[in-house]
C-alpha cells in the first residue's frame, strides 16, 4: 500500500511537473499561435495548375475561399481553373506567369490585389549527382525554388502589411519546401541547397512580418506521388531509388490538407506524416515557436529523434559503401 502511494505521488508530482512547464512554454514562447481564417479570403497559389499546387487549390476552395492560380502554361490553368469551379463552385483567377520573371510576378500580384494567403508552391526537381550536373540545370533549380519564392513574396507583401492596419485576422505566407530542406540524401545536391534556403528565408521573414500580423509557414513534405515524380523516378540514381525505399511517400490531397490545415492553426513548421514530425523535432533550431505543446515536444524529444536519425544515416552510409563495392566489383566506373 505504502508503494502504491508513493507510486501515485511520483505520477502526480510529474504530471504537475509537466504542467508547469507548459505554463511556462505557453507564457514565453514567440510569436505563439494564431488562427488563421480561409473562408472568404483571397489565397494566391503558385504553381497552381497541377499536382501540390492545385490540390491545395481545391482544399481552400471547398473551403470558402477566393483561389487564384499563378502558373506558366495558360492552358493548363484554364483547365484547373475551369475543374476547381466545377468541383466547388468557388470564384477562381487564374494569372499566367514565370515566377523567374520578376515583372511577369509583379504584374500578376498588382491584378490579383490584395492576398490574404501567399502560397508558393513551385519547385523544380531533377536528381542526379553533383558530378552530372551543369550549371544551367542548378541554376534553374536555384532561380525557380528561391528566387522565385523571392519575387512572390516580395510583391506581395506591400499589399498584405498594408490591410493589416485594416483587419485583425492574421493573414500567412506559406513556403511549401521539403523534408529534403532539412535532411540531405544522396542526388539531391542541387536540390536540397534549395529547400534549405527556403528555410532560413522563412525564419528571417517571420521575424520581419510579425510586426503586421503575418504569420509564416514552412511545408516539409515528404516525397509526393505526382504526376511528375512517378513518370521522372526511373531517371533518378539508382542509389537515390534504394535510399527513398525508407521514407513512406504520401499523396498530393494528403499534402494539400496538411498544408491547409497547417496555415489556419498558424503552425511555422507543418509536417505531413510522421517522419516529418519527427524531423522537425531534431532540426528545431531557431525555428519559431508556435504552439506550447510543440515547444515541449521538441524540448523533450528532440534529443530521441537525433538518435533515431543517427541509425538512419548509419543505414544509408552502408547502403551507398555497399552499393560502390559492388559497382568496383562488377568493374564499372562510378561516376
Amino acid at each position: 500500500m505504502e508503494l502504491f502511494s508513493l507510486i501515485l505521488l511520483s505520477l502526480g508530482s510529474a504530471v504537475a511537473a509537466v504542467l508547469i512547464f507548459l505554463l511556462v512554454l505557453s507564457v514565453v514562447i514567440k510569436p505563439g499561435g494564431a488562427r488563421v481564417p480561409i473562408k472568404g479570403r483571397h489565397v494566391f497559389i503558385s504553381g497552381g495548375s497541377m499536382g501540390i499546387g492545385l490540390a491545395i487549390a481545391k482544399q481552400a476552395a471547398a473551403q470558402g475561399a477566393r483561389v487564384s492560380l499563378l502558373a506558366r502554361g495558360r492552358q493548363k490553368l484554364e483547365e484547373s481553373r475551369d475543374e476547381i469551379r466545377r468541383d466547388t463552385g468557388a470564384d477562381v483567377s487564374i494569372y499566367s506567369a514565370e515566377v523567374r520573371d520578376e515583372e511577369g510576378v509583379k504584374k500578376a500580384l498588382h491584378d490579383a490585389r490584395t492576398v490574404d494567403v501567399l502560397v508558393c508552391s513551385q519547385g523544380i526537381f531533377v536528381p542526379r549527382e553533383l558530378v552530372l550536373m551543369d550549371m544551367e540545370q542548378v541554376r534553374n533549380t536555384l532561380d525557380i525554388n528561391v528566387v522565385g519564392t523571392f519575387n512572390l513574396i516580395r510583391h506581395a507583401l506591400p499589399a498584405m502589411q498594408q490591410a493589416s492596419g485594416n483587419d485583425s485576422s492574421p493573414r500567412s505566407i506559406s513556403i511549401v519546401s521539403s523534408q529534403a530542406g532539412l535532411l540531405g540524401i544522396y542526388g539531391y545536391t542541387h536540390y536540397c541547397a534549395s529547400k534549405f534556403a527556403l528555410r532560413g528565408l522563412a525564419e528571417a521573414l517571420q521575424q520581419e512580418v510579425i510586426a503586421h500580423n503575418i504569420r509564416v509557414s514552412l511545408v516539409c513534405r515528404p516525397p509526393v506521388e505526382t504526376p511528375g515524380y512517378l513518370h521522372g523516378i526511373e531517371k533518378f540514381p539508382e542509389l537515390t531509388r534504394i535510399l527513398q525505399r525508407s521514407s513512406p511517400k504520401v499523396g498530393e490531397d494528403d499534402v494539400a490538407r496538411g498544408t491547409v490545415n497547417g496555415i489556419k492553426s498558424g503552425q511555422f513548421f507543418v509536417p505531413c506524416n510522421f517522419q516529418g514530425f519527427a524531423l522537425s523535432l531534431a532540426f528545431s533550431g531557431g525555428s519559431p515557436a508556435t504552439s506550447p505543446l510543440k515547444a515541449l515536444f521538441d524540448v523533450a524529444l528532440a534529443g530521441v529523434s537525433r538518435l533515431g536519425l543517427i541509425f538512419t544515416l548509419r543505414g544509408w552510409y552502408n547502403t551507398i559503401a555497399k552499393w560502390n563495392n559492388a559497382e568496383r566489383l562488377k568493374g564499372t566506373k562510378i561516376q
